[in-house]
């Protein structure tokens, strides 16, 4: 029934749509709380000099989550969600709760083409109608033909596992033998040891029967569905295309490395994507591109090289899309204890590295951990580190001393946004005798970091100090450096692992217990402000900022002149900014932005304005 209400619903908008000229839609009405920047910033997203870049020039940084492991079931027929009502709710809560600006969009291939050549358009115009309500929450969007183990139908009824992706003509085509893992105690090990899963993995890269260019005809087709569909200004929002996830050769030719799997079927697919891309009119937005999965895996016996090292200079038309899952904590046998401090900061060193060498802008597209189960009792300090490592490279222990070593701030997507968190009702491989409601109904997964109460409410599943973050969300200019203390919870345990230095006496004594966040950056002659996302914990009366633009505690509301200013951001969500207006282009400013304080007198901000100066004033800036 579900299946069947989904495609109803596209066939409504298809109808709807054909009474419109040429099948268009009518341009789209400036998003609720826009301000004078905000339709240019939005009419573009680029890369330029190894940063996101929006249509003003400033730089960008998109913090949000995957939406969501939904498609991977059946019950919404491939879609994330029953209608475009709940499509609404969860974007709407996860710009006011979960402070993100940015989803990566999961589609399915399998419902996109069901029929070899023929590309379902009510399955299209459904879609189209669930991503539009990320867009009018001001959120931008980047879609994801997702794909794990292939394609759900290599597994039978009777299988303790499932896999997306691939159509049913796709597996029946290429006569694979019946699926079987052996002794897996996880999912991720049916890609190297489920026969079926290789074999099928395997005949895509090689194009064997022509299903890798079935699968590009129709991504290009779904491309120019939403390129028509979605008006200009929507479409503009629209970041970029992730064309495969989690990539992996399957099987080895012999004597070939992953490096060579990689330089050799990888990147051939992608510059092919790429061209399709062009011919449906994304030729100005990115392709989003990920490495061999295992290119970073922190078990050395199951990291391949990788990183799309022969590749060369890939961008400003490709982005580098990796993920990241602490493995040995996952695995419950590898790390025994929870992260720390800079745990992470290696790892996500690499990210930055490997982008730098590409030329490229990063993005972390999927990061998280399990929420339940024998190894939840990690997640908040594995979540931390990983939010930390995507703020800065340092750990916190060191960002005061040297923060010209903090390097850019990184752009990421969590895995997951599935505000169905234990309301499932899925029939694993299409058995009714296993019908899934709990957790994530895929895999044993439970790493949602939304569900619904009973009454219909969105509501967290994790600690919103660490999800609803301070960021920098656009920097008119370049980022220096940025530090966010989230003091979030493991526990009844406070996690303070960047606490102000002793040496900034009347700056700790301003923050005091509370929350607070850094940014150093270099101005330019942009007029718009830089800005940062403010939590909802921040209300305006409790918000205080310390910078070289003025010290106010309850920043006023902005206007052009005002140099320090709170405002909504755009979609009418309630979600908030921080405005931060630079008048000299290419000073090195600085601001300082916390809760902790409540009615600071004068004096306070004056004194920790003053330490902060000559701070800053000591660091060498190039």
């Amino acid at each position: 029934m579900a299946k069947m209400r989904a495609r109803l619903i596209g066939l409504l908008i298809l109808m709807t749509a054909s009474l419109t000229t040429r099948g268009a839609p009518s341009a789209a009405a400036p998003a609720p709380h826009s301000l004078w920047f905000d339709e240019q910033a939005a009419s573009a997203f680029t890369v330029e000099g190894g940063r996101f870049k929006d249509g003003l020039g400033r730089e960008v940084v998109l913090r949000g989550y995957n939406v969501s492991g939904g498609t991977k079931l059946e019950e919404n027929g491939g879609l994330p969600f029953a209608s475009v009502a709940d499509a609404e709710k969860s974007a709407n809560a996860l710009r006011a709760l979960g402070g993100g600006n940015a989803v990566r969009f999961l589609l399915s291939w399998a419902h996109a083409e069901p029929v070899r050549g023929q590309v379902d358009r009510a399955y299209l115009a459904a879609a189209t109608a669930q991503l539009r309500a990320f867009l009018k929450a001001g959120i931008r969007v980047y879609p994801d033909f997702h794909q794990d183990l292939y394609s759900r139908h290599l597994f039978n009824k009777g299988s303790w596992y499932s896999g997306d992706g691939a159509p049913k003509w796709a597996v029946e085509a290429g006569g694979y033998p019946r699926e079987s893992c052996g002794i897996c105690l996880f999912w991720g090990q049916n890609i190297t040891q489920n026969e079926a899963v290789k074999r099928a993995t395997y005949d895509f890269w090689h194009n064997k029967g022509g299903v890798q260019d079935a699968f590009l005809a129709t991504a290009q087709t779904t491309m120019a569905y939403f390129a028509e569909h979605l008006s200009a200004a929507e479409f503009a929002a629209v970041a970029g295309f992730d064309p495969y996830n989690e990539p992996h050769a399957g099987s080895y030719d012999s004597g070939q490395s992953s490096r060579a799997w990689e330089r050799e079927l990888l990147w051939p697919f992608y510059k092919k994507f790429r061209a399709r891309m062009d011919a449906a009119g994304w030729q100005n937005k990115p392709a989003f591109v990920e490495p061999n999965l295992f290119w970073n895996s922190n078990l050395a016996f199951q990291k391949q090289e990788g990183g799309l090292l022969d590749a060369g200079t890939i961008g400003p038309r490709y982005v580098f899309s990796t993920h990241f899952y602490d493995h040995k904590a996952i695995s419950g046998i590898f790390m025994w204890g929870k992260a720390a401090d800079g745990q992470y900061a290696g790892d996500f060193g690499a990210v930055r590295d490997r982008a730098a060498g590409a030329g490229t802008a990063a993005v972390v597209s999927e990061f998280g951990h399990p929420l339940t189960g024998s190894v939840s009792d990690k997640a908040p300090t594995v979540g931390k580190a990983m939010h930390q490592a995507l703020d800065s490279r340092l750990p916190g222990a060191a960002w005061w001393s040297r923060p010209q070593d903090s390097g850019p701030v990184l752009s990421g997507t969590q895995w997951q946004w599935d505000i169905y968190n234990g309301r499932h009702h899925e029939l694993m491989n299409g058995n009714p005798d296993k019908v899934l409601t709990a957790a994530d109904a895929w895999n044993d997964e439970d790493l949602s970091a939304v569900r619904l109460d009973d009454s219909g409410t969105a509501v967290l599943r994790q600690d919103a100090r660490l999800l609803d973050r301070l960021y920098p969300s656009a920097t008119a200019g370049h980022a220096l450096a940025f530090t966010y203390e989230d003091r979030s919870r493991d526990g009844s345990t406070t996690l303070t692992w960047n606490p102000v230095p002793k040496s900034l006496p009347r700056v700790a004594e301003l923050v005091g217990g509370g929350r607070y966040g850094l940014l150093l950056w270099r101005s330019d002659v942009t007029a718009a402000p830089t800005e940062l996302h403010l939590p909802a914990s921040f209300d305006t009366p409790r918000t205080t900022v310390v910078s070289d633009l003025g010290a106010v505690a309850g920043p006023p509301a902005y206007t052009r002149s005002t140099p320090i200013a709170v405002a909504p951001e755009p979609g009418g969500t309630g979600s908030r900014r921080l405005l931060l207006t630079a008048q000299n282009a290419g000073g090195v400013h600085y601001a300082l932005v916390t809760n902790g304080a409540t009615a600071p007198s004068a004096a306070l901000l004056n004194s920790a304005q003053d330490e902060l100066a000559v701070w800053a004033a000591g660091r060498a800036w190039f």
